[in-house]
């Protein structure tokens, strides 16, 4: 399994939110270049960015997620507030790795099919979870629609990976949602990527027995809860 850390972007700092409330951040830091750096000399060799302000409709960090982008410390896997084709273009034409589409992809399938097999193996489609519904526009709105239902319509696109964000477990560092991730694994043609309430090399550990082939990680690394150079080495690919 591969362990991802998390960049998440408001106001031009590196934050982390808990249960995805914008009242709840936990985190604040400047820099968030040097902050990707770090985690690269960490031993990462894959970083998860996101814009939080874009994804919410608040403003854009656009031009510091380029910046990040043309760092290329490590392979950038960014997302947030990509809701058109010309935006996906841009991120990999800049260097992304890969461009994780969450809401216009969730609430617009004939766009997420077009993206997906205009990009084979480019795009990571998010599923932000309460509960196992899934939530689109930054998490503040709940759709009526199982997870599961999701994996079930997108199984046969070209896409990189199943991003699974247990989001009613952000940021608390209890354990993730292990029966969700089970379940979604076992229903993915796709490699899942998980993230949401990790706090320990016992929570990554459980998250690789079930067969998820990569975590992002925010809250734990960034309070010290984990070290980061003992998990990029026990969990490099």
């Amino acid at each position: 399994m591969l362990a991802i850390p998390a960049v998440d972007l408001r106001e031009g700092h590196v934050v982390q939110l808990v249960g995805g409330a914008y009242e709840r951040e936990e985190v604040r830091l400047d820099d968030p270049v040097r902050i990707a750096r770090q985690w690269a000399l960490a031993g990462f060799s894959r970083v998860h960015v996101v814009d939080l302000d874009a994804a919410t409709g608040r403003g854009s960090n656009r031009d510091l997620v380029i910046q990040l982008l043309w760092d290329g410390v490590a392979a950038l896997q960014v997302g947030g507030g990509v809701r058109t084709g010309t935006d996906v273009r841009a991120l990999l034409d800049a260097g992304a790795a890969a461009v994780v589409l969450g809401t216009r992809a969730i609430e617009d399938p004939d766009w997420l099919y077009r993206m997906a097999t205009a990009h084979p193996g480019r795009c990571l489609l998010a599923a932000d979870v309460r509960e196992r519904m899934v939530t689109t526009r930054g998490w503040e709105k709940t759709l009526q629609r199982d997870v599961l239902s999701v994996v079930d319509d997108v199984s046969s696109l070209p896409l990189a990976g199943l991003l699974v964000t247990a989001v009613h477990r952000e940021g608390q560092m209890q354990g993730t949602d292990l029966p969700l991730m089970e379940d979604v694994v076992d229903a993915s043609p796709f490699p899942v990527f998980a993230s949401g309430g990790i706090g320990s090399l016992a929570d990554l550990r459980a998250l690789e027995e079930r067969g998820v082939a990569a975590a992002v990680i925010g809250m734990a690394l960034y309070t010290g809860a984990l070290d980061p150079r003992v998990v990029a080495e026990e969990f490099p690919q």
